[in-house]
């Protein structure tokens, strides 16, 4: 007969294996839904880019309402504002409307970023993909599995990204090329951090909501993914200013 300490071993192990396994889980529906919406973003930028210009170069009609009308600034602020009305709306919505919202908010990425098509080669922006990919799935693997406690590093890169945001906003205007590449490298440094913090992060609110409902899970399953996302489509973006070849 097992004594007490025998059974409360295996039910502990057992516990410890349950949470493993729905741990890996959660994971691969974050990772699962990034993925997702990476691939809407990159249809529709391409899709887009395809509408907007013209077999000789010129922008079509389409192309010159998002690339050169007043238009394109309702473009390129769009994305933000759906993030942060999502964020505050997103204990109201049931698991399959956040998803698709999360969706919608892809193909509008996709919309504000179709310019690089037109600007980079095809070449250059497959092979940036490809970078950031490795680097990114390394950086997340590394935030995962790590023994050290990132959390510190949060209010530094919130700090840093706040900054980030300001500084390429009012580079907009001033259309500096020094100020760019430092945003460009800074930027890079900041999304690298984020993407070793923020799964980090994830991993630790499953573990910490573990016993929650299904709904709420699967809301926060989208919420990281979100933010995984973001942090693999800035990281590229950044990295394209200097890797990318011009047309």
């Amino acid at each position: 007969m097992q004594d007490y300490n025998s059974i409360r071993t295996a039910g502990t192990a057992t516990r410890s294996a349950a949470v493993d396994e729905g741990l890996r889980a959660y994971m691969n529906k974050v990772y699962g839904l990034m993925a997702v919406a990476m691939l809407v973003t990159a249809g529709a930028a391409w899709g887009i880019s395809g509408l907007a210009m013209n077999p000789d170069g010129t922008l079509t009609g389409l192309g010159a309402a998002i690339y050169t009308s007043p238009l394109r600034w309702v473009i390129m602020f769009a994305p933000l504002l759906v993030v942060f009305g999502f964020g505050a709306a997103l204990n109201r919505l049931s698991v399959s409307a956040a998803t698709t919202v999360f969706y919608v908010f892809a193909a509008l990425m996709g919309l504000s970023i179709s310019w690089i098509f037109m600007v980079y080669t095809s070449f250059s922006i497959i092979q940036t993909f490809l970078i950031t990919a490795i680097a990114f799935a390394g950086l997340s693997l590394y935030g995962y599995t790590t023994k050290r406690d990132l959390s510190g590093m949060g209010t530094f890169l919130m700090m840093g990204l706040i900054g980030l945001i300001v500084a390429s906003i009012v580079n907009i205007f001033l259309k500096s090329s020094a100020m760019q590449f430092a945003i460009s490298a800074i930027g890079v440094l900041i999304f690298a951090g984020l993407t070793a913090f923020d799964t980090q992060n994830i991993k630790n609110t499953y573990l910490q909501l573990a016993n929650s409902d299904r709904d709420f899970l699967g809301k926060a399953a989208i919420m990281g993914a979100l933010q995984l996302y973001l942090d693999f489509l800035n990281l590229f973006m950044f990295l394209l200013q200097f890797m990318g070849n011009r047309d």
